[in-house]
């Protein structure tokens, strides 16, 4: 079987990780999702976002995983990854899959390329940073072809705020966000739990939603070659 290691920074809602293992289990989609963690501010503030994703924190994550012999890796962080700009965010990819000595992501990168696997291109983001870091997820996803046709920002300061969300607050936070124009809603932030309620909030607006730890696992099986399918996670693994 194969096992994915996940990066993930101090301790918010790093659970979903084996929620979804669990769904996957007797599938052809069927792995071992590894967390390893990294530590750092979890302010979501430019300086120590960049201070979160630097080389040497990641290369620490990637040894922290190495025992594991992972077939993939994945820096299970959005803010951390797409705060790089968008030449940045691929730089720190690059370096990580080398730290690693497999292939590597991070969740920006995955919510492209989930985004393109549904054939989205216009949508609507429901964030939970402040405005500032809202406005650089959204430079980062239009760099990438997709146009953001509503933006909001709920202003949580910090991911341990976000950790405390409670699944009807997620949901009524998704809800009230969506755009009519979008084809997709994104919600980013590793932080808050979502993919137990991904299936209620698409039943909600109608259209496909895409989660930060949702897009993550995809992204790690994507990377290990493994098929994307788990009706309970949406559909993006439909």
């Amino acid at each position: 079987m194969h096992t994915i290691g996940f990066i993930y920074p101090d301790h918010a809602a790093e659970d979903d990780y084996p929620y979804a293992e669990q769904l996957l289990e007797g599938t052809a989609s069927a792995a071992k999702l590894v967390v390893e963690h990294i530590y750092g501010t979890d302010l979501h503030a430019v300086a120590e976002l960049m201070d979160l994703g630097s080389p040497a924190k990641l290369a620490d994550g990637a040894a922290k995983l190495a025992k594991h012999s992972p077939t993939a890796v994945v820096w299970a962080c959005t803010s951390g990854s797409f705060v790089y700009r968008p030449d940045g965010a691929a730089e720190q990819a690059r370096k990580l899959s080398e730290a690693a000595g497999v292939p590597a992501s991070s969740t920006s990168f995955a919510f492209t390329n989930a985004a393109q696997a549904l054939g989205v291109r216009r949508v609507a983001v429901a964030a939970s940073y402040p405005e500032d870091i809202a406005a650089l997820f959204e430079e980062f996803l239009s760099h990438h072809g997709l146009k953001v046709v509503s933006r909001t920002s709920a202003g949580i300061d910090t991911a341990a705020e976000v950790g405390r969300l409670r699944p009807d607050e997620v949901v009524a936070l998704a809800a009230a966000n969506d755009h009519p124009d979008a084809d997709a809603l994104l919600i980013p932030d590793t932080a808050m739990h979502t993919l137990r309620v991904v299936p209620t909030i698409e039943e909600r607006i109608g259209k496909p939603v895409l989660t930060a730890n949702q897009v993550t696992v995809w992204e790690g099986l994507r990377l290990a070659g493994l098929p994307q399918r788990a009706e309970q996670l949406g559909a993006l693994f439909r």
